[in-house]
C-alpha cells in the first residue's frame, strides 16, 4: 500500500464514522420499512460524505470508458423513446394551454453549468410569467410568478420534460445530479467547498436526490450540503442498476403509481 492509499484510506475511515444524520433519516423513512430495497441499503452502508481532502483519491464507476458508453447509449435510447412517443404531441397540446396562461414563450430557456462547469441552455415548459427576475430568484412554494398551468406541469414535473431534448443533444444525462441556475451554483460554491465536484458527470432530468425529497428551494446550508452529499453518492456508485432504479422511482412518484406493488 503506497502513502497516498493510506491517506486515502485514514480519510475515509474517519469520514465513514461521521454519517450525515439528516440524510439517513431521509432513507430510513423512504425506505427503511421493508429494508431490502437495493437503493436503502447501498446508501446506508456505503454513504461516505466528501471534503476538499479526499477528492483526489476517488476514481469514479463513470470514469471508464464502458461505464461512459453504457450510460451515454442508454440516454440516447431513453430520450429517442420519449421524444417520438409523448413529445411528438405534448409540445403542440402545452403550447396552446401555456399561451392561454400567459403572454410570452412556450420554452424556457436558462443558462446553467453542464459537466465540468461548462455552461448550456437548459429547456423547460415555460411555467412563470415572463419576469426580470428568472434568471436569479428561484421559484418559491408560493410565487406569485408561477402560472395556473405553472403549477400543474411543475407539480407532474412535466415542465421538465423537453430537457430529454438535452440529453439527446448530449449536456444532459437523465439520471444525474439537478444543474442549478447560474446564480444559485455561484452562492451554492461560496457555502460548500465540494459543490463543483457533482459537475465531474453530466447533470441529469431526475437524480438520487429528487426521489428521496430533496428538492425545493435550498435556503440554508444544511439543505444544499444534503443534496450534494447524496449527489456524491451517486457519483462514487453509479450502476446502471442504480440508475434504473432512480428512473423507476420518478416514474412512480410522476404517476403515483407503483408498477410492482
Amino acid at each position: 500500500m503506497n502513502r497516498n492509499t493510506a491517506i486515502a484510506n485514514g480519510l475515509v475511515k474517519r469520514e465513514m464514522e461521521k454519517h450525515n444524520s439528516t440524510i439517513v433519516s431521509y432513507l430510513n423513512t423512504n425506505y427503511g420499512q421493508s429494508g431490502k430495497t437495493y437503493l436503502y441499503k447501498a446508501v446506508y452502508k456505503n454513504f461516505l460524505p466528501l471534503n476538499s481532502t479526499t477528492v483526489c483519491f476517488i476514481r469514479l464507476p463513470l470514469d471508464k470508458i464502458m461505464n461512459r458508453f453504457i450510460k451515454r447509449t442508454t440516454d440516447i435510447f431513453l430520450a429517442l423513446i420519449v421524444i417520438t412517443t409523448i413529445l411528438w404531441w405534448l409540445i403542440p397540446l402545452m403550447s396552446v394551454l401555456i399561451k392561454i396562461g400567459s403572454r410570452g414563450p412556450v420554452f424556457f430557456i436558462q443558462k446553467r453549468n453542464k459537466q465540468n462547469g461548462a455552461i448550456f441552455n437548459c429547456i423547460k415548459f415555460r411555467s412563470m410569467t415572463i419576469n426580470p427576475l428568472a434568471d436569479i430568484l428561484p421559484a418559491a412554494e408560493n410565487d406569485e410568478r408561477i402560472t395556473v398551468i405553472g403549477r400543474i406541469i411543475r407539480k407532474t414535473f412535466i415542465d421538465e420534460l423537453p430537457q430529454f431534448f438535452n440529453v439527446l443533444w448530449g449536456d444532459m444525462s437523465v439520471i444525474g445530479p439537478r444543474p442549478h441556475m447560474l446564480s444559485e451554483s455561484l452562492r451554492f460554491e461560496e457555502q460548500l467547498s465540494y459543490y463543483r465536484y457533482r459537475e465531474k458527470i453530466k447533470p441529469g432530468i431526475t437524480g438520487l436526490s429528487q426521489i428521496l425529497g430533496l428538492e425545493g428551494a435550498a435556503d440554508s446550508k444544511q439543505k444544499i450540503k444534503d443534496r450534494v452529499d447524496i449527489d456524491v453518492f451517486y457519483l462514487r456508485h453509479w450502476s446502471l442498476r442504480l440508475d434504473l432504479i432512480i428512473l423507476y422511482k420518478t416514474v412512480c412518484k410522476m404517476t403515483g403509481l407503483n408498477f410492482i406493488g
